[in-house]
């Protein structure tokens, strides 16, 4: 047990507790549940039944309930996509983004989208905010305007320069509508393409599609800015080729002008000024994959990209990872950082003049209170889709293991499934906490290291595999 209390660290109530748990009886069946969540960090409790009986005689095929489980509770995962709260669930939830995102780079049979997608004109866009003020910076030349060489791990980076100039109220609002400003900029980007065509909006709506996935990222100032896969496909989406004016060059220039033409008006409320919200002037757009001049910009390195920002939220620039009336009052809460605590205070200071706008409720994200990952209709799959496959994947394993018929191959019908189930708490004890967090290490490993052999194993034949 030395090496596990060295492991643990000096904290005697998590040691103690993991001894606890460690010699609690059923042990093993919790290290089970545990694996099926994946070492999901917070767990949901839940006590109940479930039986399932022949629809004809009546006979019980099986019966399940908590009441034999460690605690008498069964524990699913909490399904939270944010790498703060759950490494585990947002990992799976990073692996579904990729798989969702590359299937409409390259295409994905399995997946409901034809491999020919990946010659449609395609590009990488990130969209940014506009300047609310001076901060510190790294510049690509010289120094930092403070005449500081900044390190790249600097708390100073992304903070005002000086805080009683730089617009708080400005950035917060810019958060807040920066969903309708995408918005407005897709109508726009539709009109520009047909412009771009020579031809009237409903025209070109008839033989050309827009399609994009977006996901959102907080930059270290506390600026939300939008990367986004915007696609050109034929009018019924990605099975239907686009017409021989669309382009990666055209898609570009539309892009920029849509970018340049969107914005939100806000009128003036109390003593807060009218405002006319837009993007920033830096809108960078890169083709994707064979027509991209930069080979770092492949299907995939794009598609691992937006993945990996869908798990982050506003917590990367020093705030708090969850909403503030969980954790207490603005003046009661923890120590945070004074650019990122100056966004906080300005959501509670414009709360009332925009009661419409919920900026107390959104103040955890700075005011933002978008979806942090977008698609179209008919970019690609849905994160549904791929979670039900998922799920039934599981359970044709639990009836194989139960020997109940595959509902594929028996009658409809057949059986009926009665189930009561009642929410009985979350979450872990230090003990427990400290052992999921190394299931959940462990898995990952094991994962990751099955997908590298296997994908040696391809290239050495020769072919892709499916990351």
């Amino acid at each position: 047990m030395a090496g596990t209390a060295a492991t643990v660290g000096t904290d005697p109530l998590t040691l103690a507790d993991l001894l606890r748990v460690a010699n609690a009886p059923g042990f093993d069946r919790w290290q089970e549940q545990v694996r099926r969540t994946g070492g999901c960090s917070d767990p949901i409790h839940l006590e109940g039944m479930t039986t399932t009986r022949d629809a004809k005689s009546g006979q019980v095929l099986y019966s399940y309930s908590t009441q034999g489980e460690p605690g008498g509770r069964l524990r699913v995962a909490c399904g939270n996509r944010r790498a703060s709260r759950c490494p585990s669930c947002a990992w799976t939830y990073a692996g579904d983004t990729f798989h969702l995102i590359r299937a409409g780079l390259t295409g994905d049979v399995a997946k409901g989208t034809p491999v020919t997608v990946r010659t449609h004109p395609k590009v990488f866009a990130t969209l940014t905010a506009p300047s609310f003020g001076p901060v510190h910076n790294r510049p690509t030349k010289g120094v930092c305007r403070c005449g500081t060489d900044h390190p790249e791990d600097s708390p100073l980076l992304g903070t005002a320069l000086n805080p009683a100039t730089y617009d708080y109220a400005g950035a917060v609002l810019w958060n807040n509508h920066a969903g309708d400003l995408w918005r407005r900029f897709t109508i726009y980007l539709r009109r520009e393409v047909a412009a771009r065509a020579g031809l009237s909006q409903k025209a070109a709506a008839e033989v050309c599609r827009v399609s994009f996935g977006k996901v959102a990222e907080f930059q270290k100032r506390g600026a939300v800015h939008f990367h986004a896969i915007v696609r050109l496909d034929g009018p019924d989406g990605p099975e239907t080729a686009p017409p021989g004016w669309a382009s990666v060059a055209l898609l570009t220039d539309a892009i920029q002008a849509a970018a340049a033409r969107a914005t939100v008006p806000l009128p003036a409320s109390g003593d807060h000024p009218a405002r006319t919200l837009a993007w920033g002037t830096q809108v960078d757009v890169r083709p994707i994959g064979a027509g991209s001049a930069n080979e770092d910009l492949s299907e995939e390195a794009v598609a691992a990209y937006v993945a990996k920002y869908a798990t982050k939220a506003a917590e990367t620039t020093g705030t708090v990872d969850r909403r503030i009336g969980e954790l207490g009052e603005l003046d009661k809460l923890p120590d945070l950082p004074d650019h990122a605590r100056r966004l906080i205070e300005a959501c509670f200071v414009l709360d009332d003049a925009y009661p419409d706008r919920m900026l107390w409720r959104w103040a955890h994200m700075l005011g933002f209170r978008g979806h942090f990952s977008t698609k179209s209709r008919a970019y690609s799959t849905t994160l549904g889709a791929l979670r039900q496959v998922r799920a039934d994947y599981r359970d044709r394993q639990e009836r194989r293991e139960r020997g109940l018929p595959d509902p594929d191959d028996a009658p409809e019908g057949s059986t009926l499934t009665l189930a009561h189930w009642t929410y009985a708490g979350h979450g872990h004890t230090p003990g427990e906490s400290w052992l999921a967090a190394t299931i959940a290490r462990d898995i990952q490993t094991g994962r990751t290291t099955a997908r590298d052999a296997r994908a040696e194993l391809e290239d050495l034949d020769g072919g892709g595999w499916d990351v």
